[in-house]
């Protein structure tokens, strides 16, 4: 701990058998990237905030909207026409001041994915598109970097944890690509609110190497059937992203 005011701040996480002293330094110490800043990252950055991870980097060049508001917390009315990016920031370090956070614009490529992830511990996808989704995976795995997959439809979700080497990757799940269509996205929004905290959940367990996170398992909510299901994601040993990568 650097300060008094953080000792006081992180007093209950510290308190954790799990944690400790020792594993809410390293969460101070982590380096957590971001990308978007939407309905998802709106809980999974405001918690992983909130967890004390040191330095958060968030990638997004859309402004914010009216319509983004029913889910994304991270902004609000008075930010209409500002960048989410930088709306982002703000909140954030008015949570906590003394969390560093990066701001990149959007990252079009795998390639662009992977330069930007270089010195980052973990990748968070509130992303809200397949394209992305394949080129987050592709980016990670050529950089050994763990990674959260997250993704909302009206009421339901999905999460996935994917670590390079240790099993299956977002291809082996989604093998072809399903396309992204024109048409609006229904969300209700409690949906990315919820699944975004199971990611910074997932991040944080990951960051100190305790519990079971979702490696190999795909966690579907149902939140008008108030149902949480977990489903087994083996590794496709042709899979063209990781089939050679791992055991």
């Amino acid at each position: 701990m650097t300060s008094t005011i953080e000792e006081k701040r992180f007093l209950r996480q510290i308190a954790l058998p799990e944690v400790g002293r020792e594993g809410q330094a390293r969460l101070n110490g982590a380096k957590v990237f971001i990308v978007g800043a939407g309905g998802l990252a709106s809980s999974a950055a405001y918690y992983l905030a909130a967890a004390g991870i040191g330095t958060l980097a968030i990638a997004d060049d859309d402004c914010v909207e009216e319509s983004n508001l029913n889910r994304q917390i991270l902004h609000d009315a008075s930010r209409i026409g500002m960048g989410k990016a930088a709306s982002a920031r703000m909140t954030l370090q008015a949570l906590h001041p003394a969390l560093a956070i990066d701001l990149y614009p959007r990252l079009a490529t795998a390639q662009a994915m992977a330069t930007a992830f270089r010195g980052y511990d973990l990748v968070v996808d509130c992303t809200d598109n397949y394209a992305a989704r394949y080129h987050i995976n592709a980016a990670c795995l050529e950089g050994g970097t763990p990674w959260i997959h997250g993704a909302v439809f009206g009421f339901e979700g999905q999460t996935m944890t994917i670590i390079p080497g240790k099993g299956p990757c977002y291809r082996c799940l989604y093998a072809a690509h399903p396309g992204d269509g024109d048409a609006v996205v229904p969300v209700m929004g409690v949906s990315p609110g919820i699944v975004g905290i199971i990611q910074a959940a997932e991040a944080i367990k990951v960051i100190l190497g305790i519990g079971s996170p979702l490696v190999g398992r795909m966690l579907y909510v149902d939140l008008l059937a108030m149902r949480f299901e977990a489903f087994s994601v083996p590794k496709d040993p042709n899979c063209p992203d990781c089939g050679s990568v791992g055991p």
